[in-house]
């Protein structure tokens, strides 16, 4: 028997979106802007800013579910640098009122209050409840929940205390962004050799999920984290997705307001 238990739900924020007609959500994760070099990131971010502008005729809210960054930390005054073109187009979204929800992932839980002021984007560090027109979501990155995912757990508990967001403060940035930059890329290169099987089993984000759904119902259970595009049924009115990466399938998910399905952007056909 699993000795873990979902708590999450009855405490968690709440998120109501009106979806018009015509209109979609748009859901991505774990774009990990800064690896492996310069070069490589700067051409990743250049196909998100291409995939934005070709969801922006028609999306009424997008959500990115974490990671976005591959490090990030707001010091007082100073923040990593990079990613202008990004944050510029998610500005541009933001004037538009085409609301910007970012959610804390492992790799970047340290995020504050810089992309709330600077951008209009609403800040997420825990999972939340998104009520859509008549169906209800659970959506967060996914990185803690669950049977397993011990190491993440352990890192979030570290990451999340406040002595150690201090002490981190506190080391001038050309140490602390080059030794964390460092430290996050053998993380995330250490979870990349997974295998691509697909087992409900040990599938942890599956299980969170299924047991979840037998205390409180959701019509969709939307994470990050696992870089792998997953939809798994759990029963006959709630769906398991997991949104993928954009370091190798540029996986995105899209919800109509009735039905959720990934798809994967092209930059050479779009």
């Amino acid at each position: 028997m699993l000795n873990w238990s979902p708590k999450e739900a009855f405490f968690m924020q709440k998120l109501n979106i009106d979806l018009g007609r015509n209109k979609k959500i748009y859901f991505a994760s774990d774009f990990h802007l800064g690896v492996p070099n310069k070069k490589e990131s700067l051409s990743r971010e250049i196909k998100i800013i291409r995939w934005l502008e070709t969801i922006k005729k028609d999306a009424a809210a997008i959500l990115l579910v974490g990671d976005i960054f591959d490090f990030w930390f707001e010091y007082d005054y100073v923040v990593p640098k990079g990613f202008i073109r990004f944050l510029s187009k998610l500005a541009e979204f933001s004037d538009k009122k085409i609301p910007i929800y970012i959610f804390h992932g492992n790799h970047d839980m340290w995020m504050f209050d810089y992309l709330e002021t600077e951008i209009g984007a609403t800040i997420f560090s825990e999972p939340i409840q998104l009520k859509i027109n008549d169906k209800i979501l659970f959506v967060g990155h996914g990185d803690g929940l669950g049977p397993g995912d011990y190491t993440f757990k352990a890192l979030r508990k570290v990451f999340k205390n406040k002595i150690a967001q201090w002490l981190f403060k506190w080391t001038h940035p050309d140490i602390g962004i080059r030794f964390a930059n460092k430290w996050s890329t053998r993380s995330r290169i250490n979870n990349t050799f997974e295998s691509q099987e697909i087992n409900k089993e040990k599938e942890w984000l599956f299980l969170y999920s299924q047991k979840l759904e037998s205390r409180q119902h959701f019509d969709f259970y939307v994470f990050g984290h696992r870089h792998l595009p997953i939809i798994l049924e759990i029963n006959n009115v709630s769906t398991y997705i997991n949104l993928g990466e954009w370091l190798n399938s540029n996986s995105f998910g899209i919800f109509d307001g009735k039905d959720f399905h990934i798809e994967y952007f092209k930059s050479d056909t779009h």
